[in-house]
């Protein structure tokens, strides 16, 4: 199990003050990266984490061949690729295609269809000996990714139920002040590099004076997983099923278990919370009545509803950073900086929230290991002065390799999220010419190496 700490705090605890070199805010996949990368190249961290568990909700997470790149670096790529299957081929598929084409309780057995992709891989039996790894995609559990990375951090690095509620400068580094989950007095930490991994609404990026993400229009995203006792039917392939009213992906996790996420428009899921989450069990029904009133196919039907309960993440806005704010945003002020949803919030329109988030990880302990070497003469001491003074330099480095690539990432999502959107043929039109040059369809965004670690 992961090493991990709760929250020090007492009611009397408005006095307490500790000192550390690198303080993550956020324990998701983001900020448990970037530890376990720091840890990796011998430098400490202290990872704050506002929840009082990992958060483990979402269901599944894909990860492409960039992120599987970054796992490899981190040590954890061989044990998570045991938990999920390759997948191999890509269908795209739209309602009338398959009312002419094929029965709609069938679609499983569809192979050559005009709009799907194959992914070459060498095969022994049902299980993959060699992963074609510039093609490599796979469905993690989240619970599963999380858990694998924490084991490895060392015991009392990560610190649950522990909410930065405000953020001041200071000399060196800057002050947080924190207060438990479960309430009472907070405490003071003062921190010589500060990394925010801490979602869409990052309380890092405020002090940073990043503009505020923006929401999408409400629409109920129901994601989760099923589970097949006696093995699912589909295969290996993803598909993307797109109706009149409906998106719907599907994807293997394992030879028993599926992913899936579901796009419509529920009324009284969009209007009935103001927050960004709703009740996933209730709003299931009247996903499913949507998803039978537009004749979708049976086997969608009946996925989402034996889907894990447990499993089921109900959102209903997607939050995001435009891309021209991404562009010109300032991720960093002094040692202090933002990582992962925090920087590019960009929904899963494309699917690489994880995966960019783990290169950012990378990329930034990478820099920040660079300037201890530099600085402090390759000694082990993650805390000593001559590194904390060039962790400034490492951070702007950090940000200038960064910027390009998740600007990019971010308006193909933004396009993409537009088109999805889009009424009028000539706003669709201009959406598939940006996407077309942007290389979306073959996934390029995937053609991608942050380097080693």
């Amino acid at each position: 199990m992961y090493a991990a700490s709760s929250h020090p705090g007492t009611s009397s605890s408005s006095s307490m003050e500790e000192s550390h070199g690198i303080v993550i805010v956020g324990g998701g996949i983001c900020g448990l990266a970037t530890a376990l990368a720091l840890h990796r190249k011998g430098i400490a961290s202290l990872v704050l984490e506002k929840s009082e568990a990992l958060r483990v909700d979402g269901g599944s997470i894909g990860v492409h061949v960039n992120g599987w790149r970054v796992l490899e670096q981190l040590g954890v790529a061989a044990e998570l690729r045991e938990t999920a299957n390759l997948v191999t081929a890509f269908i795209r598929l739209r309602m009338p295609l398959i009312s002419y084409q094929m029965p709609p309780d069938q679609i499983q057995n569809q192979r050559s269809l005009p709009n799907c992709f194959q992914v070459p891989r060498r095969v022994a039996g049902r299980k993959e000996e060699h992963p074609d790894t510039r093609q490599e995609l796979r469905w993690l559990k989240r619970k599963d990714l999380l858990e694998t990375m924490a084991k490895d951090i060392p015991a009392g690095a990560i610190r649950l139920g522990c909410h930065v509620t405000a953020i001041h400068p200071s000399d060196p580094g800057v002050v947080l002040t924190t207060t438990p989950a479960g309430g009472g007095g907070g405490g003071v930490i003062r921190a010589k590099v500060l990394i925010g991994c801490d979602g869409s609404n990052s309380v890092v990026a405020k002090y940073l004076g990043m503009s505020p993400s923006k929401p999408t229009p409400p629409r109920t995203y129901l994601r989760g997983f099923t589970t097949y006792r006696h093995g699912h039917p589909f295969g290996d392939r993803f598909l993307r099923l797109r109706g009149r009213r409906f998106f719907v992906g599907r994807s293997p996790m394992t030879d028993t278990r599926v992913s899936f996420f579901v796009a419509c428009h529920v009324p009284s899921a969009a209007t009935s919370s103001s927050s960004r989450v709703v009740d996933a069990r209730d709003t299931r029904h009247a996903v499913l009545q949507k998803l039978r009133d537009q004749r979708c196919p049976a086997e969608v039907v009946e996925m989402v509803r034996d889907a894990d309960p447990d499993s089921l993440n109900v959102v209903t806005r997607v939050w995001y950073r435009p891309p021209w704010q991404v562009a010109l945003a300032a991720f960093r002020k002094g040692a202090v900086t933002v990582a992962g949803d925090a920087m590019h919030a960009m929904g899963s329109y494309i699917g690489q929230g994880g995966s960019a988030a783990l290169e950012d990880a990378l990329v930034l302990a990478r820099s920040l290991a660079r300037a201890r070497a530099a600085a402090a003469g390759g000694r082990d001491d993650g805390d000593d002065e001559p590194f904390l003074l060039g962790a400034a330099t490492a951070i702007r480095e950090y940000v200038r390799e960064r910027r390009l690539r998740v600007a990019r990432l971010s308006l193909e999502a933004f396009v993409m999220g537009e088109l999805l959107r889009a009424k009028s043929m000539a706003t669709k039109l201009a959406c598939m010419a940006i996407l077309a040059l942007l290389g979306t369809k073959a996934l390029g965004h995937t053609n991608y190496d942050c380097g080693r670690l």
